[in-house]
């Protein structure tokens, strides 16, 4: 059943979307120029293009468990920072926005390792999201959401460590933004450094 979805799916792209919009397709076929790098989790329940409202070309996505962002090392190959080179190196996207959401499963297994014995490469995966986790407190009423955002924050802060990064920050050609979305509710918050809070966004008015 969810094959033959993904079958009439790619049916109807082929005879309703594609046609009418084979111009856009055509023009994209050899080049893409991305304005922005958009690391969220791989939750399935995110769709980065319907949250931000861009067409195909305009945001360069990398998804991984947690939204994580390893911090850079010349020693380890791993996938994202791969992509967070190709993006901002050869791309020239001019913003990063690391999205995290509620009821994130890899920060659930966060506060509760004993879930993580079956699936050792998630739980060596989050390791790099343990300085957040070590911040966020215990209360227990808003923890997931707490340690969430906090994570957000880590992750912004390890991508600091990438060389590419690092050049665009200096030439000050490059922004750095930390989201929460909300599912339930469709709200976006974004991270404001200058009050260390997260806000509703875009503002109100």
């Amino acid at each position: 059943m969810s094959l033959d979805l993904i079958r009439d799916g790619v049916r109807r792209f082929r005879t309703e979307v594609f046609p009418k919009r084979r111009e856009m397709y055509q023009q994209l076929a050899e080049n893409q120029q991305p304005f922005a790098l958009f690391l969220t989790c791989g939750d399935s329940r995110i769709d980065p293009s319907l949250l931000t409202g861009t067409e195909p070309g305009q945001i360069f996505v990398e998804r991984t468990p947690g939204n994580i962002v390893p911090e850079y090392d010349d020693a380890v190959s791993v996938g994202v920072s791969a992509s967070i080179e190709y993006a901002i190196a050869v791309l020239g996207v001019e913003e990063v926005i690391v999205c995290g959401h509620s009821a994130c499963g890899a920060m659930k297994g966060l506060l509760h390792p004993e879930h993580l014995e079956h699936i050792p490469a998630t739980a060596r995966w989050l390791k790099y999201a343990e300085p957040a986790l070590e911040k966020v407190g215990a209360d227990h009423r808003g923890r997931l959401e707490r340690l969430t955002k906090l994570n957000v924050i880590e992750q912004m802060r390890h991508l600091h460590s990438h060389p590419s990064v690092q050049d665009r920050l200096r030439a000050g050609r490059l922004g750095i933004h930390g989201w929460f979305y909300e599912i339930h509710t469709g709200t976006v918050e974004a991270y404001d450094p200058s009050s260390d809070r997260f806000a509703p966004w875009p503002p109100p008015g």
